[in-house]
């Protein structure tokens, strides 16, 4: 998988209240800096708040912003005749 871009950032909204979820799930979020349902944050895009967010992908929704867009599984190929 190819790296994201340095200016790549990911806009992250709570939309779930993280009341009868776990406490590991309610410190992931506060982590990412939200603080309530509608609260956003935008953080870098990287492997670490990738697997943030991934852990609390019920609560949450993710947007990319800045930077290059993502081409993860949209690889362009050049043919060339033979």
């Amino acid at each position: 998988m190819a790296e994201p871009t340095t200016g790549a950032r990911l806009r992250v909204t709570q939309v779930k209240s993280t009341i009868s979820h776990i406490g590991r799930n309610r410190a992931t979020v506060r982590a990412l800096g939200l603080h309530g349902i509608g609260s956003s944050v935008e953080i870098p895009d990287n492997a670490a708040t990738r697997g943030m967010v991934r852990q609390v992908r019920f609560l949450v929704t993710v947007e990319e912003v800045g930077g290059a867009p993502a081409t993860r599984g949209a690889a362009v190929t050049e043919e060339t005749s033979k």
